[in-house]
């Protein structure tokens, strides 16, 4: 399997341009099934999860091509509604199609989704919505087969604001009949960019980035061009790195208002952070001290980012408290860092990180998405050589991650093929 050969201890330094969002570019690919005609998404990640959304609006009947950053999509020659379950089982995010082939056929039969293992991340949400805006629903099997003649605008109200269900309604409420109210919906930017995108397309939505939304259903969606939003995920990622090897790190193209719940705990922990328009740096050339952190739905803390600032915490001045409040099962990474001489004590969903001089090299796997980033970054902290594997964890989130932290003076390679270590 490919693995990382990181040879730490060098601080990252230099300026370095963020992509656009995956968490953006998966539901906006998945809601182009709804437009009656051809639709062009920039800004497109190289991303594994965007090449299986591709294959999934593929093998539907979509022509779909690439080129560069921009993805375009001819939806009109859609021949079935019935999602691969192969394709399904490789990303959470295709259940993302639910919505929009409900919504624009009437019928979707899809297989529950496969993804990161970090919590249950149950789809009741998504299904007691889709039966409140009128659709019929039958589990067997592992399938999920929705049927609805049309749907109806309803009032839902969310138990807790889930950012998958929140984009499941809006594209299904988008094309329903009537009105439809959701409350205690999530507040996440790439909400707002799925909206901004269905309203470009003729969709009538308002609220989004706030709890109560309302969806005015349309009949028709157009086509339209569309740029999706940076990565936040991605430039946090960076920012943390940079940080955490005490160098000084230049971002462009990025959104600073999306994460200002990052560079709060950044400038808390004594790191230089400045931003401006579309740019941010950090300086921490002299160390870091501990900080606590709670993740929590936007604008909380992210939960994609807590596994990388553990991952700095590792050797700052002090002791931190990691709550993760969000996914149940987001502390998989812990025992990796441990292999690293981390000192952490996880108890439930608190994680106690005490601050040591030193991260050590070690061969150490990917458990999931975030929590490979988080390896790399104790890579990039340690003395000696760590090797990382389990890529295809990374490969769904960050393109080509070796590369720009190359860009930035990291001593890392990527090891193609051969033997588990």
């Amino acid at each position: 399997m490919d693995a990382f050969e990181i040879r730490g201890g060098r601080p990252l330094r230099g300026e370095t341009r963020v992509y656009g969002a995956k968490n953006a570019a998966l539901p906006i690919l998945a809601a182009t099934v709804m437009a009656e005609e051809t639709c062009v998404i920039e800004g497109v990640p190289e991303l594994e999860d965007v090449r299986v959304m591709t294959d999934i609006l593929r093998s539907l009947g979509a022509r779909v091509e690439r080129d560069g950053d921009r993805i375009t999509v001819d939806p009109r020659a859609i021949a079935h509604t019935n999602v691969p379950s192969d394709l399904m089982k490789k990303m959470r995010s295709s259940i993302f199609l639910m919505g929009p082939l409900l919504a624009r056929f009437g019928e979707v039969c899809v297989s529950k989704p496969g993804g990161c293992v970090i919590g249950q991340r149950p789809i009741d949400y998504h299904l007691r919505g889709m039966r409140l805006l009128g659709a019929a629903i039958e589990e067997r099997h592992g399938f999920i087969r929705c049927l609805s003649g049309r749907l109806y605008g309803a009032s839902i109200t969310l138990d807790f604001p889930s950012v998958g269900a929140t984009e499941n309604l809006i594209m299904a409420a988008a094309l329903a009949d009537g009105v439809t109210v959701l409350e205690n919906a999530a507040r996440e930017p790439e909400i707002v960019d799925l909206a901004n995108f269905l309203s470009r397309c003729g969709a009538e939505i308002e609220g989004a980035g706030e709890s109560r939304i309302v969806i005015r259903g349309v009949h028709h969606l157009h086509g339209c061009v569309y740029r999706i939003i940076p990565d936040r995920i991605v430039a946090g990622t960076i920012l943390i790195a940079a940080a955490a090897t005490r160098g000084g790190v230049t971002v462009s193209g990025v959104r600073p208002d999306h994460l200002n719940a990052l560079l709060g705990k950044l400038r808390d922990a004594g790191v230089r952070v400045e931003s401006e328009r579309d740019i941010i740096s950090v300086e921490c050339p002299d160390g870091y001290r501990a900080v606590d952190v709670r993740t929590a739905p936007y604008p909380g803390f992210p939960t994609d980012l807590q596994a990388p600032l553990m991952a700095m915490m590792t050797t700052a001045e002090g002791t931190s408290v990691i709550r993760e409040n969000v996914f149940e099962a987001r502390f998989k990474h812990v025992n990796e860092l441990l292999r690293m001489g981390a000192d952490i004590t996880v108890d439930l969903r608190a994680a106690v990180v005490r601050g040591v001089p030193r991260l050590s090299g070690a061969a150490v796997e990917c458990t999931d998405l975030r929590g490979g980033a988080a390896l790399v970054i104790a890579g990039l902290m340690a003395e000696g050589v760590t090797r990382v594997e389990g890529l295809h964890h990374i490969d769904r989130g960050y393109q080509q991650v070796d590369v720009y932290l190359r860009d930035l003076g990291a001593d890392i390679v990527r090891l193609r093929g051969g033997p588990s270590a």
